[in-house]
C-alpha cells in the first residue's frame, strides 16, 4: 500500500480524474490484456464486447469464507433467474487498487452493474462523482425503503445527505473467548457463556484470571503486520470515552484528534502489555493459535475470523461484543455495501441491478453465518439469524458502531489505518512512547490534511 501517494499541485491543470481518463484512454488495451485473466466482465466492461441482454455485472472483494458463501449466493441468484448467463461476477483483491479499479472503470464508463465498496470508502466514490444516487424512487424498483435497513450503517450510507449506497452488513471488532479456558477461571456466567465485563478493572481483573488458567495470556490481538487491527483496538477504546473527538474531521481537512485523551488510552493498552496480561509481538495467525491451544482465554480482532475458529477440530468457543471499559459503548465497525457505479443505464437495466441486490440482501443468513451482522432488518430481526450462535450473540453492536472517519486518504485500508494503526503497534511493541506515538500520529495526518485531495 502506498502510504504517500503522488498527489497534484493546487494549480495543476491535472486533476487524478482528468489524469486517469488520459490514462486509460492510452493505455486501456493494456489494462485489459493485464486484466483478461480475472474473468469476463472487466474484460467486457474496459474492451466494450457484449454480454448476453439480461446479464447482470458485479465485481466484488471477498475472498476466503466470504468468497464461498458469496458464491453460494450467486449461484441461488442464477437460479431464481432460471439462467446461468443471468450473472457475471468477478473478485479482485480488497484495498486500494480494488476502489482504483472500480474508479477507472467508472471514468471509462464501463463499469459493472453493482459493485460492493466498504462505506467508509463509499463517500469517497462519491465526492468523485462516480456513483449513482440511491433514490427513494431507485429503492422502491426492489420494494425496499430506508426504513429496512440498520439506522447507524444507513446514515454512513450518506454523502452530504444523499444516499449513494446500501449496506449489506456490518462487521464489528469483537471479542472471541476459549470457553474451557474461561470456564477454569470463573469467567463464565450460569449460561455457560462468558459472564459480562465491565469497565477498565473488570477487564483488567477477567485477563488476570484468564492468564492464570491458560498459563500463558489474559488476552492476544495481533500487534504486528496487521496496522488496521492495532487501529480498530485504538478505535474501539479512544471511542469509548467521553470526550473523545474523531482523530479527523471537515472531510479530513481538520486534524480533531484530543491528544491527551488518546495518549492516555494508549498508556492503557501498553500496561496491559508490561503487566504480562497481553504479548507484546504476535501476529494475526500467532495471536489465534494462542487462544485455540488454550494459552490465552480471549482473542480480538474482525467477526470474520469465526470461519477459522469453526474450523479447529474440537475448540471450544464464544464470541461476544467487546466489553464497555470507560464511558459508553462503542466499537470499530465497517459495512459491505452494494454501489451503482454511475453509468447510462435504462430502466430495465436499474431494475435488473436492483432485483440483484435484493436478492442478496434476502440471503442475509447465508452472509450471516461468516460472522458479519446483517443490517437489513427482515434478516436481523428474523428467528432464523438469532439461532445462529455465536454469530447473533454481539448482534446489538449495530447501534453503536463507530466507522472510520470521512476523508480521500481514509476508509478500511486506507492510507489513515495504516499511519494511526502502524504507530500504535509500536506502542504495545514498547518501541515508543503514548507520548511519542500520539506526536507522530498528529504530524502524519496534518501532512495530509493539508494535502489536495487527488479525486
Amino acid at each position: 500500500m502506498n502510504s504517500h501517494p503522488p498527489t497534484p499541485g493546487p494549480s495543476s491543470p491535472l486533476s487524478r480524474r482528468s489524469l486517469l481518463r488520459g490514462g486509460l484512454a492510452a493505455g486501456g488495451l493494456g489494462l485489459v490484456a493485464g486484466t483478461a485473466g480475472c474473468g469476463s466482465p472487466l474484460a467486457a466492461g474496459l474492451a466494450g464486447t457484449q454480454l448476453n441482454p439480461g446479464t447482470v455485472t458485479f465485481w466484488n472483494l471477498f475472498g476466503g469464507g466470504d468468497g464461498a458463501r458469496l458464491q453460494t449466493m450467486l449461484d441461488e441468484y442464477r437460479r431464481q433467474q432460471g439462467s446461468a448467463d443471468s450473472l457475471v461476477a468477478a473478485t479482485f483483491a480488497w484495498g486500494n487498487p480494488y476502489y482504483t479499479k472500480v474508479s477507472l472503470a467508472t471514468l471509462g464508463n464501463k463499469p459493472p452493474d453493482v459493485a460492493v465498496s466498504h462505506l467508509t470508502r463509499a463517500s469517497n466514490l462519491a465526492a468523485a462523482g462516480l456513483l449513482e444516487p440511491i433514490t427513494d424512487e431507485v429503492l422502491a424498483l426492489a420494494g425496499l425503503s430506508a426504513d429496512d435497513f440498520s439506522q447507524t450503517a444507513w446514515e454512513a450510507s450518506q454523502y452530504e445527505g444523499t444516499v449513494y449506497a446500501i449496506p449489506m452488513d456490518t462487521h464489528p471488532w469483537v471479542l472471541f473467548y476459549n470457553t474451557d479456558v474461561c470456564r477454569a477461571a470463573g469467567l463464565l456466567g450460569p449460561d455457560g457463556l462468558l459472564a459480562p465485563i465491565q469497565g477498565v478493572q473488570g477487564w483488567e481483573d477477567a485477563l488476570t484470571a484468564g492468564k492464570e488458567a491458560s498459563g500463558g495470556f489474559g488476552a492476544t490481538t495481533a500487534t504486528v503486520a496487521d496496522d488496521s487491527n492495532n487501529w480498530r483496538f485504538f478505535s474501539t477504546l479512544y471511542h469509548q470515552r467521553d470526550g473523545s473527538t474523531p482523530l479527523i474531521d471537515d472531510d479530513g481537512l481538520s486534524v480533531t484528534m484530543d491528544d491527551a485523551l488518546a495518549t492516555d488510552t494508549l498508556a492503557t493498552m501498553r500496561s496491559w502489555v508490561e503487566k504480562g496480561l497481553m504479548p507484546a509481538t504476535v501476529d494475526t495467525p500467532g495471536a489465534e493459535t494462542l487462544m485455540f491451544t488454550g494459552r490465552s482465554a480471549f482473542f480480538m480482532n474482525g467477526e470474520w475470523e469465526v470461519t477459522t475458529a469453526q474450523s479447529i477440530e474440537g475448540l471450544d468457543f464464544g464470541m461476544t461484543a467487546f466489553p464497555t471499559l470507560y464511558d459508553t459503548p462503542a466499537v470499530q465497525a465497517d459495512s459491505h455495501a452494494f454501489i451503482l457505479p454511475r453509468m447510462e443505464r435504462s430502466t430495465e437495466q436499474l431494475q435488473r441491478a436492483m432485483g440483484f441486490v435484493k436478492s442478496m440482501l434476502d440471503q442475509g443468513i447465508t452472509w450471516a453465518e461468516g460472522g458479519h451482522v446483517p443490517t437489513y432488518l427482515p434478516i436481523y430481526d428474523s428467528p432464523g439469524y438469532r439461532a445462529i450462535e455465536p454469530q447473533s450473540s454481539y448482534a446489538d453492536t449495530v447501534d453503536y458502531a463507530v466507522y472510520d472517519p470521512a476523508a480521500w486518504y481514509s476508509g478500511s485500508g486506507s492510507n489513515f489505518e495504516t499511519v494511526v494503526g502502524s504507530t500504535v503497534g509500536l506502542v504495545q511493541q514498547g518501541l515508543t512512547t503514548p507520548q511519542a506515538a500520539v506526536a507522530s500520529i498528529r504530524s502524519t495526518l496534518e501532512t495530509y490534511a493539508n494535502t489536495p485531495n487527488p479525486l
